[in-house]
C-alpha cells in the first residue's frame, strides 16, 4: 500500500515541469541531482520505463556540466539558474549509481537507451576519476580541493564500477580504481561498523556518518563479491 501511494504520487501528483520532470521539492521548481537516484530507478522497477527515462534525461540535461564532465547540484527551473552550481561529490555519486541501476532495470526493447545511459555513465565516471586522490578518496566538492575529503563518492563510484564490469558495460581496466576506493572506504569503518567521514547527516556539509554512507558500503561490497564470483 505504501509503495502504491508513493507510485501514485510520483506519477500523477508530484509537482513537475511542462515536460513531466518531477521537482525535488513541493515548495519550489528545483531539480536536485539527488533525485536522479531517488526517482528514475523506482519508476523503472515499478514498470514505468518511459516515465523513468524522461526523468533521468531531464535531470541529466539540467545538471550535467559538459565543460567539466561533472554533475552540478541544484537547478531552479523557474528562474533558469543554478541554486547551487557546485560539483558536489555525493551528488555525482547519486547520478552514477542511478545510471548503474537503470541499465540493469531496462527491459528488452530499450537497447538504444541502455547504450545511451552506459555512455553517460562512462563520461561521468572518467571525469570523476581524474579527481580521485591517491588514497582513493574525493573532495566533497569534486574539483575544489579546499573542501574536506569524503568517502561516500568513493563507495558509489566503486559500486558503479563493480556493477558495470560484472554486467559487461565497463572494462576490467576500471577495477584497479574501484579496489582503491573500496579499500579507502574499508579503512574508514570504525569498530562499530559505521563508515566515518562520509558527507554526514543531517546537514551534509561536513564529514560524519549517514544512512546512505552505510547503504553504499553494503552495495559496494555486494557488487565486489559478484565480480569475484565470476573470476
Amino acid at each position: 500500500e505504501g509503495k502504491d501511494a508513493l507510485l501514485e504520487w510520483a506519477l500523477y501528483r508530484a509537482p513537475r515541469n511542462d515536460n513531466g520532470v518531477v521537482y525535488h521539492l513541493s515548495t519550489s521548481c528545483q531539480f536536485w541531482v539527488d533525485s536522479m537516484y531517488m526517482l528514475p530507478p523506482f519508476l523503472a522497477a515499478a514498470g514505468y520505463i518511459p516515465e523513468a527515462l524522461n526523468n533521468l534525461y531531464g535531470y541529466w540535461n539540467a545538471l550535467f556540466d559538459e565543460k567539466a564532465g561533472l554533475m552540478r547540484h541544484m537547478w531552479d527551473d523557474e528562474k533558469k539558474d543554478y541554486v547551487r552550481a557546485a560539483h558536489w561529490g555525493s551528488g555525482n555519486g547519486w547520478a552514477l549509481a542511478s545510471m548503474a541501476r537503470m541499465i540493469g532495470l531496462l527491459p528488452e526493447g530499450y537497447g538504444g537507451d541502455r547504450k545511451k545511459i552506459q555512455q553517460m555513465a562512462r563520461v561521468l565516471l572518467d571525469s570523476l576519476l581524474k579527481w580521485m586522490e591517491p588514497e582513493g578518496l574525493f573532495h566533497d566538492v569534486v574539483d575544489d580541493i579546499s573542501t574536506f575529503k569524503e568517502v561516500n563518492l568513493s563507495q558509489m563510484s566503486a559500486y558503479t564500477i563493480f556493477r558495470g564490469v560484472n554486467e559487461g558495460w565497463l572494462g576490467k581496466e576500471y577495477l584497479a580504481a574501484a579496489e582503491q576506493m573500496r579499500k579507502a572506504a574499508e579503512r574508514m569503518q570504525n569498530p562499530f561498523g559505521f563508515v566515518e567521514n562520509v558527507c554526514g547527516a543531517p546537514t551534509f556539509d561536513k564529514p560524519g556518518i549517514s544512512p546512505e554512507g552505510q547503504a553504499f558500503f553494503l552495495l559496494m561490497e555486494n557488487a565486489a563479491g559478484k565480480v569475484r564470483e565470476k573470476k
